[in-house]
């Protein structure tokens, strides 16, 4: 499980693709991998990876086809960066929204509007997942839990304040750029229910 707070950004140091796997190689800032062990999770733009090895303040992550298909991780060349969240644990301060790094797909960054203190993102969505779209509903965006300021025809657009700019990649993005989406849990949920329930009655 996730909490939707990035910690940071880390590098790509290596990248070994072979058909349909990758294997990437991630530098972390001086300390961020104390403690890390293989088999542990860490999220990367929202996507939960297992720990292959940990040598210093690098780790290596294996990608296999269903991740590369359905996220952006797949795009990651060395020298780019990517957010990173270590699996949350019992007792740790719940700042964002529960994510369990579990990517539904990808949204694409249609409009930036940059200010002195503000950045207003608008995303296009999937027609599928729409529905799970609500205003002041959670989402998370490159594994950044963040908050729907309004919906558009296409999907929908959130402020960035000046930290999150600088914690994460976000201060870097382009129109065009794919974002990794995962739905609030707790939404879907309860949309499927009654979108269930509802098709009950009328059958």
């Amino acid at each position: 499980m996730f909490t939707g707070i990035v910690q940071g950004q880390a590098q790509v140091v290596s990248r070994q693709a072979r058909n349909d796997f990758c294997t990437l190689r991630f530098r972390f800032p001086a300390g961020a991998c104390q403690g890390l062990q293989a088999g542990a999770s860490v999220a990367f733009n929202g996507t939960c990876l297992t720990v292959t090895e940990v040598a210093g303040d690098e780790a290596s992550f294996d990608l296999i086809q269903s991740t590369l298909a359905l996220t952006n991780l797949g795009e990651l060349r060395e020298g780019d960066f990517a957010n990173f969240e270590r699996a949350a644990r019992i007792g740790d301060e719940v700042g964002g929204h529960q994510t369990s790094g579990h990517i539904h797909d990808c949204a694409l960054i249609s409009a930036i509007e940059r200010s002195s203190d503000n950045c207003k993102m608008s995303f296009k969505v999937p027609p599928a997942y729409r529905k799970y779209l609500m205003d002041k509903g959670y989402i998370a965006l490159n594994g950044c839990s963040l908050t729907i300021a309004g919906l558009t025809a296409e999907g929908f657009y959130i402020y960035l304040i000046p930290e999150t700019l600088n914690v994460t990649t976000f201060g870097r993005s382009q129109v065009g750029d794919r974002v990794n989406l995962e739905i609030d849990p707790h939404t879907q949920a309860i949309v499927d229910t009654v979108e269930r329930y509802l098709a009950r009655r009328t059958n």
